[in-house]
């Protein structure tokens, strides 16, 4: 029977949760998630738990924050004058922004708090810090 193995195309559902038991997103009402191996496309841990999986395998991968989002970071918490928001948005706590870096890219913020003047906003991804548990099923091996 063949086995994932690094650049291969795979198709799968999975569950991921929190290791309190929390999902936080699924596939399965859904399609199933096609990506290549190696090409970057999720995290690390994902990719590599993927590794020697046989096509219908079920499988639980508990997944280190390293190799996950990573670590949450205080260099990307910054606090932003509100006058520089535009006049129709009022900032709430836990509201998602969009910002552009100079360059272009566009980047998701999370307002953290709301001061008289400032808001402080947080570009760490919202599972920065987590470990992660994925259930997954192949089901696809192209």
């Amino acid at each position: 029977m063949s086995q994932v193995k690094e650049n291969d195309t795979v198709k799968v559902h999975y569950t991921g949760k929190l290791t309190n038991g929390e999902v936080f997103d699924s596939s399965l009402e859904r399609e199933p998630l096609e990506f290549t191996l190696g090409q970057g496309q999720l995290i690390p841990g994902f990719e590599k738990g993927m590794i020697n999986m046989e096509l219908n395998e079920k499988k639980t991968l508990n997944i280190p924050c390293a190799e996950a989002y990573g670590e949450r970071r205080e260099e990307m918490m910054q606090e932003v004058p509100k006058n520089q928001l535009p006049p129709e948005v009022k900032p709430e706590v836990g509201m998602g922004l969009i910002s552009q870096t100079p360059d272009g890219q566009e980047m998701r913020l999370t307002v953290a708090e709301v001061k008289d003047e400032t808001i402080v906003v947080d570009a760490n991804h919202p599972l920065a810090g987590q470990d992660l548990v994925f259930d997954i099923e192949l089901l696809e091996i192209k």
